[in-house]
């Protein structure tokens, strides 16, 4: 029985280890330090005891202690960042240019808490929007603190700072941290604006390219995506822009794909479980097409 084991580990070894096995090229060996999902998750922590003290992070009772606590998590997170920064700036670089990075990765970090002030100012008009525009929402606390949207918009706006300032995977990882929790998919390319909001946000999809102006709305589903891809000569899809750009003041009811490079004027509304493949000019109302009534017999032809 032992002896039957081993050979079957022997086999497997040298079938995982082949390079004749052609798709094997699919997973590349990585033998660098990856960036770490537990850190990350500890910095998007500590943004959040940052921007909101006392809802994430330690209790603070007193506001005469408030500089105290964000400059101890000011610290930490510079430490973190600049650690995790590096690795990430690692992840596909040869040799030389991860040795560069170990300059590039503290002024990276430096830069990216200078963004904190601004990075404040617009998740608050964010928190403004949702609960301006649920009636079911009490305070800006119980937003900031229940919504799981505001938690994905929190993730993204970080992603997207990080991506401006050169630094590749991480900013992924950090919005599909709260993809996981949230079912909200937003890509840290994605360019949006200042008071936006998403209804209860199950299901939404924004991809990379997509440009959103200020107050802009949408429900749970929604899908800005594209409609197809570019590819080049060896027919590997271009990162061209490929999503719809959302004009200031548009809303976009539940379920709707919009696809491909088209825009939606200002004060647009789009209605419920529309496929939307055409620009439509300012001020457009869209609604879906009259409903088709059947009838069925004990759900016989479903």
């Amino acid at each position: 029985m032992k002896s039957s084991i081993i050979n079957v580990i022997q086999k497997n070894i040298s079938l995982l280890t082949s390079d004749n096995i052609n798709e094997y090229q699919y997973i590349p060996l990585h033998d660098r330090e990856l960036p770490s999902l537990q850190k990350l998750n500890k910095i998007v922590d500590l943004f959040r005891s940052i921007i909101f003290p006392g809802y994430y992070g330690d209790t603070i009772t007193d506001n005469d202690t408030l500089g105290y606590h964000i400059g101890l998590n000011l610290e930490r997170l510079y430490n973190l960042l600049k650690e995790q920064v590096q690795n990430g700036l690692c992840f596909n670089a040869t040799e030389d240019q991860c040795i560069e990075s170990e300059k590039l990765a503290p002024d990276i970090a430096k830069a990216l808490i200078n963004k904190l002030p601004e990075l404040k100012r617009i998740v608050s008009t964010d928190i403004k929007a949702t609960f301006d525009s649920d009636p079911a929402a009490k305070s800006y606390g119980e937003v900031i603190f229940c919504y799981p949207t505001i938690r994905a918009v929190f993730n993204y706006r970080i992603a997207h700072e990080l991506l401006k300032l050169g630094v590749p995977v991480i900013p992924r990882v950090i919005t599909e941290l709260a993809h996981s929790e949230t079912g909200i998919d937003i890509h840290p390319g994605a360019k949006i604006g200042e008071y936006f909001s998403i209804d209860h946000g199950t299901g939404v999809v924004i991809g990379e390219t997509s440009i959103i102006g200020n107050r802009v709305k949408l429900y749970q589903g929604v899908t800005l995506g594209a409609k197809s891809f570019t590819l080049d000569e060896k027919g590997n899809p271009l990162n061209v822009p490929r999503h719809p750009i959302l004009e200031d003041n548009v809303v976009v009811y539940a379920n709707t794909s919009i696809l491909g490079r088209i825009t939606i004027g200002r004060d647009s509304i789009i209605g419920g479980n529309v496929w939307l493949t055409n620009s439509v000019p300012p001020g457009s109302r869209i609604l879906q097409s009259k409903a088709v009534v059947s009838a069925f017999n004990d759900g016989l032809g479903i």
